[in-house]
């Protein structure tokens, strides 16, 4: 049995009298990959947010490892196109220089940019010197949030298998956080859809053939058969009105049933 890293139960978050955070329960374990995923302003931020303690909760229980060493990455990056700042600089900010820098910047592919302003990056290389400095923390959790924004599908292919090689060679837990409801990386051991509570969770599918799953890539031509992206389909056991509240639940024995359309549509 793996070792938690981080275990939380009925998390609830409520802001001006609106409750963004709904009973949420999150287990991340050494070793596995856990992608969050929901429509925006499904609370995915908060929950994280949450978990790292850098938001205060409402309610709900978080328990920690010991000494747990966590490495972030942000969704995006703002740097003024004035400022003087090369990879080398930027991967230095906030701690000292590690021994493992030259094995950390081969694994993310960066070792030929170190000179490089970061302005003159790509969003791909600027996503990996991103990782880059999560890593650097020797981490035993990392936390990626949406760490293909910006990269075009041949990146994000790239990307993923990427992140997936660090967990086999570490061993760390990762917590990968998406805005898409139908694509996950194909590694991951788990998947959990959130939308202000835990709609459901459990394991992604392989990509099929059948048409009812492809024509859920509809509009993104030639993803559904990447070999690094699988289809996540599932029921709900409930249903919302506007606001995204439950209105209606089923019995508890229909809960957690996967393999076909969501119950409700989150676009």
């Amino acid at each position: 049995m793996n070792e938690y890293l981080i275990k939380a139960r009925g998390l609830c978050v409520t802001r001006n009298g609106r409750q963004i955070l709904q009973r949420a329960d999150l287990t991340l374990e050494a070793g596995k990959i856990v992608t969050l995923i929901g429509p925006n302003g499904a609370g995915k931020t908060t929950l994280v947010r949450a978990v790292l303690g850098l938001l205060k909760i409402d309610e709900g229980q978080i328990e920690k490892a010991h000494d747990l060493r966590i490495g972030y990455m942000p969704q995006k990056l703002h740097i003024d196109a004035s400022l003087p700042l090369t990879v080398a600089r930027f991967l230095s900010l906030g701690g000292k220089a590690r021994a493992d820098l030259p094995e950390t910047l081969a694994l993310t592919g960066i070792d030929k940019l170190i000179n490089l302003p970061m302005q003159s990056l790509s969003g791909g290389e600027t996503q990996r010197v991103l990782l880059a400095r999560a890593l650097l923390r020797d981490p035993q959790l990392l936390v990626l949030d949406e760490p293909v924004q910006g990269v075009d599908v041949t990146g994000q292919s790239a990307l993923y298998a990427l992140i997936n090689e660090i967990r086999n060679r570490r061993q760390c837990g990762v917590l990968l956080v998406s805005h898409d409801l139908h694509l996950v990386m194909a590694t991951t051991d788990t998947v959990i859809c959130l939308n202000q509570h835990i709609c459901c969770e459990g394991h992604p599918e392989q990509v099929t053939n059948d048409p009812a799953y492809l024509a859920l890539f509809g509009d993104t031509p030639g993803l559904a058969n990447s070999p690094q992206v699988a289809i996540y389909t599932h029921h709900h056991d409930h249903q919302h009105d506007a606001h995204g509240d439950v209105i209606k639940s089923k019995p508890a024995s229909l809960v957690h049933r996967h393999g076909s359309h969501c119950g409700h549509d989150h676009a």
